[in-house]
């Protein structure tokens, strides 16, 4: 039994450690829940169960498989969903992508295992630039709407003037609210639509009160 790894263990575990220090460090400096240290770590167990698994400690797809299933349990735990919103995907498929990066450095490919870290830094960085801009053109919001009664048809009423203003939308939720009818409306539009949209929401008499939740 040997008590000491073979040089090709230590290089991989030093390119995971390399390749994962690369994506924590960009998530360490956005202040996400998975942060440097969680992303390095989860970058060396795949890393190490690979490593395990070419020794003939178990099969190797089936090693393969549970390490996409224990990671798996770990993304699901950084997903928050709220009434009307989910939070952390990114950050979820962000640690799916990490392991992936530690299998490869684990098998021996260490380009690739190096590269998709270097892919994965400029996707979360530059595309998120890109999805900033297109913001500024195309926003997606959720509106509160609470009309002065109970009357349903001041609720299509509405739909009539986001279809005026070429809003998409889509219903998500209706309750009552004080005896008031309040909707929930998930839309999306370009900036000046949204904003003619808005100035004409104050005027409508039947709409007691608006908000955005972004």
């Amino acid at each position: 039994m040997d008590f000491f790894p073979e040089n090709e263990d230590l290089i991989s575990i030093a390119v995971s450690i390399i390749a994962g220090s690369l994506v924590g460090l960009e998530r360490e400096y956005k202040n996400k829940s998975a942060g440097f240290r969680t992303i390095v770590l989860i970058c060396l167990g795949a890393t190490a169960f690979t490593i395990v698994s070419r020794y003939g400690v178990g099969s190797d797809d089936r090693i393969a498989a549970n390490i996409i299933t224990g990671i798996g349990f770990i993304g699901a735990g950084v997903i928050f969903k709220d009434k009307f919103s989910v939070m952390g995907l990114t950050t979820a498929a962000v640690i799916w992508i990490v392991a992936g990066i530690g299998m490869a450095a684990g098998i021996g490919y260490y380009g690739l295992s190096l590269s998709l870290s270097v892919i994965t830094v400029v996707i979360l960085s530059v595309f998120n630039k890109v999805e900033s801009a297109m913001e500024r053109v195309f926003l997606t919001r959720t509106i509160f709407v609470v009309f002065q009664d109970m009357d349903i048809t001041n609720m299509e009423s509405l739909k009539h003037v986001m279809d005026k203003h070429r809003i998409n939308h889509r219903r998500k939720t209706v309750s009552k609210r004080n005896r008031r009818l309040s909707v929930v409306f998930e839309m999306s539009a370009d900036r000046k639509n949204l904003q003619a949209f808005n100035n004409e929401m104050i005027s409508l008499t039947y709409v007691e009160e608006f908000y955005y939740n972004s």
